[in-house]
């Protein structure tokens, strides 16, 4: 496993880190508790020191899955980071408000089974609430030590500015990945600024893996279809053109191709993180597994220029 050292908040975190959206069982189809959890536990067996979840995957069942995972000693190897401010059902609207915010981190302690959570992310932007008002009540519960470190989630760079005039912003959690790379330039800002970064979408959620390569047909409120792009034409086809270029890669190296994928995006300074979902430890254990080695400089580029030619 490789670690990088956060500024702001001055912890060393894995390169890898658990995504949780899947194991919640809201939108990604069946997922089995038992593999999850013993996925979760194969990726921190196997050096992975941080655990992402959010109160609003599946209604909070993420949160408790996470929570049975880190039972039995497996709390003290690993940091947890959950998100607040979007709620269980999606006709309610986001809500960052101070008492809001004190709400939902009690009930993800709960449901955690922990007495402090490492990293409290906004999950989205509440328009209708001052951004003082919820950095207040996160500067309080870290006051409280219910939380360590402030973490916003799919800000802009002027939001983000903002928040930091009344709180220390220890790390943001934008989408970052081949096929999603609208966010790098704030990544780069906040490299700058000491802000590290957790990445959600690493794999594209699973077309970076190679598994995918016939336009899928998934139930129309699948989340794949809401949140991503790519599993739609036309920019479906022009991944999987991306997809023959890291075949060549992948074969060179007798590696599946997500490990391309995820060294391709940890190898970035400005990538603190890349949460990767898994639903059973033999995908855990080939996603960490990654680190066993490393693109060169010439794969990198190499990617680098289909990706600029194709647009993606």
């Amino acid at each position: 496993m490789r670690y990088k050292q956060f500024k702001n908040s001055e912890v060393k975190v894995s390169s890898l880190a658990v995504g949780t959206w899947a194991i919640g069982g809201d939108g990604y189809g069946e997922v089995n508790e038992k593999d999850s959890i013993e996925a979760i536990r194969t990726m921190i067996d196997n050096g992975v020191n941080i655990i992402d979840t959010a109160s609003s995957y599946g209604a909070g069942h993420s949160e408790e899955v996470v929570g049975k995972a880190i039972r039995d000693g497996y709390r003290d190897k690993v940091m947890i980071s959950t998100k607040f401010g979007i709620p269980f059902f999606k006709d309610y609207k986001n809500d960052g408000s101070y008492d809001n915010c004190i709400k939902e981190c009690e009930g993800s302690l709960k449901r955690l089974g922990i007495d402090c959570i490492d990293f409290f992310f906004m999950h989205w932007p509440d328009p209708n609430t001052p951004i003082e008002e919820t950095m207040r009540a996160l500067n309080d519960l870290k006051k409280q030590g219910k939380i360590r470190f402030i973490g916003v989630s799919n800000f802009d760079q002027p939001l983000l500015e903002e928040a930091m005039k009344y709180a220390v912003i220890d790390a943001i959690q934008p989408p970052y990945s081949m096929v999603n790379q609208s966010a790098k330039p704030l990544m780069q800002w906040c490299e700058s600024k000491g802000i590290d970064t957790f990445t959600y979408g690493s794999l594209g959620a699973g077309i970076l893996t190679g598994a995918i390569r016939e336009l899928p047909h998934y139930d129309k409120d699948d989340a794949r279809y809401e949140f991503y792009d790519f599993f739609v034409e036309p920019k479906f086809s022009r991944v999987m053109e991306l997809l023959k270029a890291l075949d060549v890669i992948a074969e060179a190296h007798n590696r599946p191709v997500a490990q391309v994928a995820i060294n391709w995006s940890t190898q970035k300074s400005y990538v603190g993180t890349a949460l990767c979902g898994v639903r059973n430890a033999k995908e855990a254990l080939e996603n960490c597994r990654t680190f066993d080695w490393e693109l060169s400089e010439e794969e990198i580029s190499t990617i680098d220029k289909v990706l600029e030619k194709m647009k993606i």
